[in-house]
């Protein structure tokens, strides 16, 4: 991983964390309502720097790339999504770091640069 794709790693991860908060917020209240076109440009072009991000390999769900904005989702639909993505963020995240002297860092193929990082969220897992 390059250092450049740890920024957009993690920019990309704060804009789905923030956007999955604020729809599991509207899904609780009114899962079947529809996203609004504003909100829906945003969640789409999060969803679009994800998949650039994330490749084939960490694809998360086989088919999708992002809302069509003709077939309104529901706040729902938008939650069921942004969860796969964060998934997989998470798993490409995990898959590129490691620890050192007990502190987590990233693996950067372009630097010697050290880039601290949380450990894995599923560390019973990470070997």
């Amino acid at each position: 991983m390059k250092k450049e794709d740890v920024e957009k790693l993690e920019k990309t991860m704060g804009q789905l964390e923030g956007l999955h908060r604020e729809m599991s917020a509207l899904a609780k209240k009114s899962p079947n309502d529809g996203i609004n076109p504003f909100k829906l440009r945003f969640l789409n072009s999060a969803l679009s720097d994800a998949n650039n991000l994330l490749g084939e390999k960490y694809n998360p769900l086989e088919e999708f790339l992002q809302f069509n904005s003709d077939d309104v989702p529901t706040n729902s639909d938008a939650t069921f999504v942004l969860t796969s993505y964060l998934e997989e963020v998470e798993r490409m995240r995990a898959d590129n770091i490691f620890i050192d002297y007990n502190k987590w860092t990233y693996v950067l193929s372009d630097s010697e640069d050290k880039i601290r990082t949380a450990p894995p969220k599923k560390i019973k897992e990470k070997k």
